[in-house]
């Protein structure tokens, strides 16, 4: 299926990525050069912004305050409507994502299989791939079950920030997306206006730069606001139009 016949945008929230996202960028052009890209710099401290420009291969949007993953993916979201792209592919821009990987994620929905597909690493042909804290899984898996009993799909990776979205899913999170915890909730909203959503298993890397926002000591502080996010979600969904 040639990709390349559809109007694709990679959205890549950056927040002190100096060391990592003319990589990333690099990558993304080597793999598909027909591929857009947006950076959305999230109020960096650091080159991210510059670096990000000095590659003449994406578009850059330099926010002038740090409004979390949520408001910068959501900008990208924003772009994807108003500039009427058919597919989306949310990318971090950290390093863990592999470029050759998207076609895993996005070729179902250009097939019209799904309206978003998940790139999961805990799948059971990738369960050996990735690696993550006790802690960690156990918070996963029960955002599994308590988003398989609100929304009716099971989700294995409901953390996964590697995502796919088609015309009807953008303009949904272009409209209401969650700024406190926004991959999971995420879920929910789009499960709460059944958007049918998939899973591939995908190959991800270890981070190779910068910090990882939640650790091992706040963890279970972490999946407890989560799951009363999610509840909270889950009640207020379904007041936008599509």
């Amino acid at each position: 299926m040639m990709i390349s016949s559809h109007r694709t945008i990679i959205i890549i929230p950056a927040y002190n990525e100096e060391k990592n996202i003319i990589k990333v960028i690099n990558s993304l052009k080597n793999e598909n050069p027909d591929w857009d890209i947006i950076v959305i710099n999230d109020g960096s401290i650091d080159k991210t912004y510059q670096l990000a420009e000095s590659t003449g291969k994406a578009f850059v949007v330099d926010l002038p305050l740090n409004l979390g993953i949520g408001g910068a993916v959501q900008t990208g979201f924003i772009f994807a409507d108003r500039n009427n792209y058919d597919f989306a592919v949310q990318f971090d821009g950290d390093g863990q994502h592999i470029a050759s990987e998207i076609p895993k994620i996005l070729e179902p929905i250009i097939s019209g299989s799904y309206d978003v597909v998940i790139g999961s690493r805990f799948l059971s042909d990738n369960s050996d791939s990735w690696k993550s804290s006790l802690p960690r899984r156990i918070g996963i898996k029960i955002f599994q079950i308590i988003n398989s009993i609100l929304i009716k799909q099971p989700i294995t990776d409901n953390t996964s920030g590697f995502r796919a979205y088609n015309k009807r899913a953008i303009k949904l999170l272009s409209q209401v997306y969650p700024q406190d915890y926004p991959e999971p909730e995420a879920v929910i909203i789009l499960g709460r206006y059944r958007m049918k959503i998939g899973e591939n298993a995908v190959q991800m890397l270890e981070r190779t730069g910068g910090k990882s926002s939640i650790n091992a000591f706040n963890s279970i502080y972490y999946m407890i606001k989560v799951i009363l996010s999610i509840l909270i979600t889950y009640v207020r969904a379904n007041k936008y139009k599509i």
